[in-house]
């Protein structure tokens, strides 16, 4: 089996599709710095590396970065790796804050799910336990033998 080469650059139609976005989002990227397509006249064409940072990006808010977060941590990334350690530092810090709240969303998904199940298992509960109260089945009983006594009264004429 072969595979297919890469194209050496996706027009904005390929790459939105590709991804599944909009037009106007990679535009959007573009005007915000984080994606640098090549122009032919008013056609855009992203290249690999505009790609795999576009997989960046959407994998950044896919997350929960925000924009500004993923172009310095984008930015961070065209740096040589070994020459800025303070870059590096503050991007390790971000994923660290981030996990945190992802963590902290988590435990709070979790919590709401065990209370969705124990409010779902008491309807179920009350759903299942239809049987009426002692108190209004006696009260049913004293009525039903009254009305059969008045149904009798009136059959037999007695009382008339």
């Amino acid at each position: 089996m072969t595979s297919k080469p890469h194209p050496a650059h996706y027009t904005i139609r390929e790459l939105a599709e590709r991804f599944d976005v909009t037009s106007r989002t990679l535009r959007y990227y573009e005007q915000e710095g984080l994606l640098s397509p090549k122009r032919e006249g008013a056609k855009r064409l992203y290249s690999q590396a505009d790609k795999a940072r576009l997989e960046l990006i959407l994998r950044g808010k896919r997350v929960g970065f925000s924009l500004e977060d993923i172009k310095d941590m984008l930015d961070v990334e065209l740096l040589n790796a070994g020459s800025n350690r303070d870059g590096l530092e503050k991007s390790i810090a971000r994923f660290e804050e981030r996990i945190g709240v992802l963590k902290r969303q988590r435990a709070d998904i979790d919590k709401a799910i065990t209370e969705l199940s124990n409010g779902k298992r008491w309807l179920e509960e009350r759903l299942a336990d239809r049987e009426p109260p002692e108190d209004l089945k006696r009260r049913a009983r004293a009525f039903e033998a009254l009305a059969q006594a008045r149904l009798t009264q009136w059959e037999t004429g007695v009382g008339d």
